[in-house]
């Protein structure tokens, strides 16, 4: 499927002195259906100097969080405190959960389709692209794309549209931003449904 992208949207470091070798960080959003979400990051950095896995079978893995991790959070609905997180690898492993609230009772989700994962790479720039069907799910258009990025020497940068806490939180509820025509507003805070 060849999609054309709209505009996309800049993540910005939580602490820009841990993320010396990344040039920048863009995610993209398509929804091609109402179910479905078309996803992908663009990494422009000296990729040889990030720890980026080897492509391995598609599979779910829990705590890929712990290493280079393109991140999704996509709300329930707008006036509900629920969510969904999608995890993925540049290896293609994925997770996918469900949250009742602010990191409250996370339990493991099965999608219809396993998301798919596209990965392209070279020494300046990293492509991750990522289809997700919610198919069966219910979903709003808040979202709070992230990403974490592991250096060579093993510390973890944290991106995202914004931070709105003094340490990182990809899950807080004002990192939300709504989706317009496929398009993040990144100057969209959405409701605090704590």
């Amino acid at each position: 499927m060849s999609l054309q992208y709209p505009h996309g949207s800049s993540l910005i470091p939580f602490d820009p002195s841990c993320a010396p070798r990344v040039r920048g960080l863009e995610t993209h959003l398509h929804k091609p259906s109402p179910d479905e979400f078309a996803l992908r990051f663009v990494l422009d950095a000296d990729v040889q100097r990030l720890r980026i896995p080897e492509i391995r079978a598609p599979r779910r893995v829990d705590e890929l969080w712990l290493h280079t991790c393109f991140e999704l959070f996509v709300r329930k609905s707008g006036d509900t405190a629920g969510y969904y997180e999608l995890n993925v690898s540049p290896s293609t492993e994925w997770a996918l959960y469900s949250f009742d609230g602010y990191r409250q009772n996370r339990a493991l989700m099965e999608p219809v389709r396993p998301p798919h994962v596209r990965v392209n790479r070279d020494d300046n720039v990293l492509l991750l692209d990522v289809d997700l069907d919610l198919q069966g799910f219910p979903h709003g258009d808040e979202v709070a794309p992230a990403a974490f990025l592991e250096q060579v020497d093993g510390d973890l940068s944290h991106w995202a549209l914004r931070h709105v806490s003094d340490r990182p939180d990809f899950h807080h509820p004002a990192g939300f931003s709504r989706l317009y025509g496929g398009i993040i507003d990144t100057r969209s805070v959405c409701p605090d449904h704590q």
